[in-house]
């Protein structure tokens, strides 16, 4: 596995000073573990969007503090400006190289459907991750989703079919569907569809029609 460091410094930063830190390119952040406090930390902006590119949210990497410590962590939660869409803070949970953990792991759907190609049905993506269980050195950085064995409209992705390492177990129901191809609509379908909600538009529309003429000589009965 392809060693990923990142260097972050110290803070004492904190509310509304954070902004100081934001203009200075610097992104806080906070680093916690089972067996540590809380430290609160900087990293460079420019660095951290890099690195979060080649790592994602389930690879190990080696965050560097101002005393030259080494801690292995993975990145566990990123926010981001709700207009600028960058990180503004992160969350780096310092693991233990020799107790296993939980992560989410992305999934990415490789190969080509003849459902979908000569058929012309529509790939259903069902899940984006899975959960896993495994030590922080095996874990994965994506799963691979294999659609060329998808040749026809009743064949499916399973759970069950994705090829991980031994050492990883995939904590999702062996029987959950991955993905799987629905059929087009024919045009036939299509027009059936929209008649039959023009029919129930224009049911209702008659419907509170004869309720208000109903209404309305009801009314007119009783003023005679």
């Amino acid at each position: 596995m392809e060693k990923l460091e990142l260097k972050a410094q110290a803070r004492t930063e904190t509310g509304k000073q954070i902004s100081k830190l934001r203009n200075q390119g610097l992104i806080p952040a906070v680093l916690y573990g089972k067996k540590i406090q809380n430290v609160n930390l900087a990293v460079n902006a420019g660095d951290f969007e890099k690195l979060l590119k080649k790592a994602g949210e389930s690879t190990i990497v080696e965050l560097v503090t101002d005393d030259n410590k080494k801690h292995s962590v993975i990145i566990h939660d990123v926010q981001y400006h709700f207009l600028k869409s960058h990180p503004i803070h992160v969350d780096f949970f310092e693991v233990s190289m020799t107790e296993k953990l939980k992560a989410s792991i992305v999934l990415e759907y490789k190969g080509e459907s003849k459902a979908v190609k000569t058929l012309g049905g529509v790939l259903m993506k069902l899940l984006n991750n899975v959960e896993v269980e495994c030590l922080p050195s095996d874990l994965p950085h994506s799963i691979e989703v294999d659609i060329s064995h998808l040749d026809t409209f009743e064949n499916s992705v399973h759970i069950k079919d994705l090829k991980v390492s031994p050492k990883v177990k995939i904590l999702n129901p062996a029987e959950e569907t991955v993905a799987k191809v629905q059929p087009p609509r024919s045009v036939e379908a299509e027009l059936t569809s929209t008649v039959s909600e023009a029919d129930k538009v224009a049911e209702v529309i008659a419907a509170s029609t004869q309720k208000k003429e109903e209404t309305e000589d009801g009314a007119g009965e009783a003023k005679k």
